[in-house]
């Protein structure tokens, strides 16, 4: 929300409970399943690095949340796809398939010049946009191209 990708994304990798199990030290440290979230992450010895709270929790849905809608930017509001990402400004960009109902859209996100966010351009089967950084969402059975430009 502050507009910074390095940051959000070395959170985000921070939290990844595979990032904390990758390697021996990490497995024994975590102590609980290595494809689980955990809601808690203890400081205090002797449970420092330890995961608690991990199958009754909601983590795992904000963790997806934090990744799609914070930092890839995808977000859909009522007949809205709306884009706001903020990402690590070394990305050149990204893809997403989205499905709404039986229309599929293949997203392309380019990032030319190492920003973090902000959106210079927004073009739906090779037209552009003029509606700010959203499109409307179709229900017509085909393939539509997105690209988004951020600068």
């Amino acid at each position: 929300m502050l507009g910074e990708g390095d940051q959000a994304a070395e959170l985000l990798r921070i939290l990844n409970p595979v990032k904390r199990t990758s390697t021996r030290t990490g497995v024994y440290a975590y102590k609980v399943e290595p494809y689980v979230l955990a809601a808690d992450i203890y400081a205090e010895p002797p449970h420092v690095r330890r995961g608690g709270w991990t199958w009754y929790t909601g983590a795992a849905g904000w963790f997806y949340r934090t990744g799609m809608e914070w930092i890839l930017g995808l977000n859909v509001r009522a007949d809205k796809l709306v884009f706001d990402p903020c990402i690590p400004r070394s990305w050149s960009g990204y893809r997403i398939v989205y499905r709404h109902e039986t229309t599929r859209y293949e997203i392309t996100v380019e990032n030319p010049n190492g920003v973090a966010h902000g959106i210079a351009m927004i073009e739906l089967d090779g037209e552009r946009q003029t509606n700010g950084n959203s499109i409307t969402l179709q229900e017509d059975g085909q393939l539509h191209q997105v690209r988004v430009v951020l600068g």
